[in-house]
């Protein structure tokens, strides 16, 4: 099942009692702000929720699995990284029936 914007707008308006046309400009908002501290190269921290920022991947060799005798050049490139904080994790973990001690 996949949660999408449209679903998390629904889900925050009856929460709140705000219209969702409100929520949803909030919303866009947020991520527009996002997007655009990314754009720029700054990092975008989220407490309790995770952090997001820029890194380069640098150039390098790929082989076609359909020919693996063949190279296949792969330019850098900049990715956006998301490392998701202490409270996402130990509700992802709890999916797992893991608990943050029992990480390796």
């Amino acid at each position: 099942m996949t949660l999408t914007k449209r679903d998390l707008v629904v889900q925050i308006a009856e929460d709140t009692g705000l219209k969702q046309n409100d929520v949803m400009n909030v919303v866009q908002k947020t991520l527009d702000g996002i997007t655009a501290a990314l754009a720029r190269g700054e990092k975008v921290e989220l407490r309790n929720f995770g952090v997001f920022e820029i890194r380069s991947r640098r150039a390098r060799i790929g082989r076609n699995p359909n020919s693996p005798s063949t190279d296949v050049p792969i330019p850098a490139r900049t990715v956006v990284k998301f490392k998701a904080g202490k409270e996402m994790r130990a509700a992802v973990l709890k999916l797992a029936g893991k608990t943050p001690a029992s990480q390796s």
